[in-house]
């Protein structure tokens, strides 16, 4: 279960938070659930590119006993930027926009420890997959001493999409490898830069 967030639960509840644009991490929907309200449900979520996961009603039980209808929910402390807000920032510093995009980035401390480091080298929006990617709750908030209040950190659908939008821009993008040769530090960077870091990554390049 994950910790020290804020849980909403019934299939109204869930969908009311959603049309209220609530940053949700993750929606747990009870598997072979069935009927028109839930299916309408997943439908929405599937449209708003917001995590699923379909799990035994003995999980659901775990978050709460009370009447979840199947669908439990985790909303995130913060509110994610979206594809549109990435795209405003990029074009008020396309110049020296520092864009950093984290690839299945699964782990809550590392994502954390990340967030603080970016806050310090003056990253200008972290970038994560809505699927795939460690949720914010309170471990991240912990590990990155407060700095993804102070971070914008955007969720994109696909990884792809926010690069071929800082391509468009004509970002210059780097991916971080363990196998690289540098460390990030000592490389000397030019103008914007988008880069890419893996869940396996050392901060290499």
């Amino acid at each position: 279960m994950e910790k020290e967030q804020t849980l909403i639960y019934g299939i109204r509840s869930v969908k009311e938070a959603i049309e209220s644009e609530k940053s949700l991490n993750r929606v747990y929907i009870q598997r072979g659930l069935k009927g028109a309200s839930a299916f309408d449900l997943i439908k929405t979520l599937n449209r708003k590119d917001i995590e699923i996961s379909y799990v035994p009603i003995e999980k659901l039980n775990r978050f709460t006993l009370k009447n979840h209808q199947g669908v439990v929910a985790t909303i995130s402390p913060i509110k994610f930027l979206n594809i549109d807000d990435l795209s405003e920032i990029v074009e008020k510093k396309k110049e020296s926009a520092v864009i950093l995009i984290l690839d299945q980035l699964s782990d809550v401390r590392n994502f954390g420890a990340i967030v603080r480091t970016a806050e310090c080298s003056a990253v200008d929006c972290i970038v994560i997959q809505s699927s795939g990617s460690a949720p914010v709750n309170g471990d991240t908030i912990k590990t990155s001493s407060g700095a993804v209040f102070n971070v914008p950190i955007c969720k994109v659908s696909h990884i792809k999409d926010a690069i071929f939008l800082l391509k468009q821009f004509d970002i210059k993008i780097f991916g971080a490898s363990e196998k690289a040769d540098k460390n990030i530090y000592q490389v000397k960077f030019k103008g914007a830069q988008g880069i890419i870091m893996g869940s396996e990554d050392k901060g290499l390049v």
